[in-house]
């Protein structure tokens, strides 16, 4: 994937507009569209309005289901559909429009509805952006402002990661998540399936991973830095594999792409408390019960253990078409190899420096495997430690210095840097009246202000940075209420990073938005910090 080029224009138009039921506001989506104009007026959508689409078009089916179930829900009305010309809201797919794989143009007049795109994707990405233009909240009736929107994405890789390995979260709420990602146009869920704390997925060829590697006696209470108290009680969780294949199904209906993540050869715990014999000591390991980095990592000189993830990351291809696996790579203590034969008759039997060149070797190896499967290796930022797998492409967490340096290396970068894009630090500086948080301050306005693109690197090497992505690491988020807490609206943020035309950006713009966005948090029933107060 390439940073979408495109000479976006801006317009100079005013973008105040009456919304009857509402003050005169900027116009309210949310991301930011790359072209916008607010005209005067509006179209009232009622019982008889028709929904005119291609119904041959099984794209289009699913997601007029989308937008009548939409109106349905929220305001009570349904809509006919209807393949002929007459006015209504009507969803056309014209590939001459040259709009992109995932641009769109909305036209509002007194005649109708029209969204146009060169593809689905656009067509479900227009009407994500018609339902921020209906009332927030009870209404007398569904006006929608006059407009005209061209818009396309900045950024191709839209992301948000789900931790579910210290907390799990049922495979309903995973599709409540999608559909709130939806909402913003983010298009990749990275999904956090393995950890110390727990392991998530089934793997048929190795049934202990959910016999005893999802179960942790325990769990630390307070907070992990000081706390030896725990709380006595078992927690687990897994997905099942036909659980994981619907939700696959369910995101890719949302133009979501699930990319997996199997840590390795950190962050390893759980396996190992499973498999023993994986690690370089033979155990015994147990499923943690506290929050850090563990010692306990894969034996990089047991052939073994790279028997073992190939025949997972198989079982993982077989139920993620994504064409990336993610492969973790971070916080891998190097004590274990330090002290295992076998790991440093691997260093000298391989020509290695140390252990650095272990762990690049490890990676390197399944990239290789990786590669036999047709897939793409990502990982977190430390994968260049020792040196970079042939086509790996990074994730760049520990600040913006590992992107920098992958994209020099001409090695496609996503951006998610741990100052701007980690949702689980807290939202307020004083910290007062919030709930446990794992540390760290991140406001909405710096969420805002991140640039996913450094200003260091020349226009070819900006062409490797593919996109940008939050995480919500879930060691303190235990429970729904508290993830869409520490999720909106910093979502809504990232969402504007990701899409929206660098030069428009304006958070001050952003705010005035925001406030029709909270009215439509709370009608949807989503539980978010404040950010206006």
């Amino acid at each position: 994937m390439q940073i979408i080029q495109t000479k976006l224009k801006l317009l100079t138009v005013a973008v105040m507009l009456y919304i009857p039921g509402m003050n005169a506001q900027t116009v309210p989506v949310i991301p930011r569209p790359a072209e916008l104009k607010a005209l005067e007026g509006s179209y009232e959508i009622t019982p008889e309005t028709s929904l005119i689409y291609d119904q041959t078009n099984q794209d289009l089916v699913r997601i007029a289901g989308f937008l009548s179930s939409h109106l349905s829900d929220y305001y009570r009305t349904t809509l006919s559909a209807s393949s002929g010309k007459r006015k209504g809201i009507q969803l056309k797919i014209d590939q001459s429009a040259k709009l992109g794989e995932e641009g769109y143009l909305l036209h509002v007049d007194r005649q109708g509805i029209v969204i146009t795109a060169s593809s689905a994707n656009g067509i479900f990405y227009g009407v994500q952006s018609l339902k921020q233009l209906l009332p927030a909240g009870d209404s007398a009736g569904l006006a929608v402002p006059f407009v005209e929107i061209r818009d396309e994405p900045r950024l191709a890789w839209r992301g948000l990661m789900l931790d579910v390995g210290r907390h799990f979260f049922p495979v309903s709420y995973v599709k409540q998540l999608l559909d709130y990602m939806a909402m913003y146009k983010l298009n990749t869920f990275h999904w956090h399936l393995t950890e110390d704390q727990g392991w998530r997925i089934e793997i048929k060829k190795y049934p202990k991973l959910t016999e005893m590697a999802h179960w942790r006696d325990e769990t630390v209470l307070g907070h992990a830095s000081h706390s030896k108290t725990y709380d006595g009680i078992g927690y687990g969780g897994f997905y099942t594999q036909d659980q994981i294949k619907d939700i696959v199904r369910y995101a890719a209906d949302r133009y979501i792409t699930v990319v997996p993540e199997i840590e390795m050869p950190g962050h390893s715990s759980a396996a190992l408390a499973a498999y023993p014999q994986l690690g370089c000591t033979g155990g015994p390991y147990e499923v943690k019960k506290t929050w850090g980095v563990m010692k306990d990592v894969y034996c990089a000189g047991k052939e073994e253990a790279f028997l073992f993830l190939s025949d997972v990351i198989d079982e993982v291809c077989a139920l993620f078409p994504s064409s990336y696996i993610h492969v973790g790579g971070d916080e891998c203590p190097k004590d274990a190899w330090k002290e295992c034969p076998a790991c440093q008759k691997r260093i000298k039997d391989e020509g290695l420096a140390d252990e650095h060149e272990l762990q690049s070797y490890f990676i390197r190896r399944m990239e290789k495997h990786l590669l036999s499967k047709n897939r793409k290796l990502i990982g977190w930022d430390e994968i260049l430690e020792g040196g970079l797998a042939p086509e790996a492409t990074v994730m760049s967490w520990r600040g913006v210095k590992g992107g920098i340096e992958a994209a020099r290396q001409k090695h496609d970068v996503v951006m998610t840097p741990n100052s701007h894009m980690y949702f689980d630090y807290y939202q307020k500086e004083d910290r007062e009246g919030e709930p446990l948080a794992i540390g760290g301050y991140l406001s909405l306005e710096k969420v805002y202000h991140y640039e996913p693109v450094p200003e260091e690197l020349s226009a070819e090497e900006a062409r490797h940075i593919i996109g940008v992505q939050a995480n919500v690491w879930t060691e303190y988020i235990a429970n729904t209420s508290y993830l869409e807490y520490m999720t909106f609206p910093r979502i809504c943020a990232l969402s504007e990073v990701a899409w929206s035309p660098k030069m428009l950006k304006d958070f001050s713009d952003f705010q005035s938005r925001m406030g029709s966005e909270y009215g439509r948090l709370k009608m949807y029933g989503i539980n978010y910090f404040d950010a206006s107060k």
